[in-house]
């Protein structure tokens, strides 16, 4: 690829490197959890969003000007779009934290937030290999990996929700918060699935 050539691909990447970090920090924040400090990691978590959003930008700008692109500029546009959501909501799940007030760690919030984690570093590995899509013998093995985890989270979530209202009766402002907070943490993962669905499906329709 030519140097001045811009690498969708690359760019789609980065993307998932975002929302990566975001969910590094997150198991980070969680770990080592302190009211106190908290808004200073939203703002640091939201600095990250905006480079993200750059990036989506930086994309959208491209494929509106381009006229040749590797893939469909649909399938380019739904792609970085359903990127940006991942960096969205893991953004959104410390922004929950605050919002809520939150004092205390609900442990299975940790088991949660390492999913997250994982599933968007499987998410990277995959896009690292999207651009070899027509030949790859391995992308199919990595999407899976990304569906597994998405069905690990669900789990998680099931239980941990009942858990809360079974266990914390008494704490209604408690079961408010977290119930809140692991929605988002659910569309984190379930946002890493439908990026792997969108790659499954470019790879079909261009094979």
């Amino acid at each position: 690829m030519a140097k001045d050539k811009f690498d969708y691909f690359d760019a789609m990447m980065n993307q998932g490197k975002f929302a990566l970090q975001e969910a590094q920090m997150l198991t980070m924040i969680l770990n080592d959890f302190d009211p106190n400090t908290l808004p200073q990691q939203v703002e640091a978590m939201h600095e990250i969003e905006n480079a993200a959003d750059k990036q989506n930008h930086e994309i959208f700008t491209h494929i509106a000007t381009e006229f040749l692109t590797p893939i469909d500029r649909e399938d380019i546009a739904e792609t970085a779009q359903r990127l940006d959501d991942i960096v969205d909501y893991v953004e959104d799940v410390a922004q929950q934290l605050y919002m809520y007030d939150i004092q205390e760690v609900y442990p299975p919030a940790i088991d949660m937030a390492k999913i997250i984690e994982r599933s968007t570093a499987a998410l990277v590995k995959a896009l690292d290999e999207f651009r070899n899509f027509k030949k790859s013998k391995t992308l199919s093995s990595m999407i899976i990996e990304v569906n597994n985890l998405e069905e690990e989270a669900d789990q998680i979530y099931s239980q941990s929700v009942r858990n809360l209202y079974k266990n914390y009766v008494e704490s209604p402002v408690f079961i408010m918060g977290w119930g809140n907070v692991f929605l988002r943490m659910e569309r984190c993962v379930d946002s890493c699935e439908n990026v792997t669905d969108m790659m499954a499906t470019i790879a079909l329709k261009n094979s």
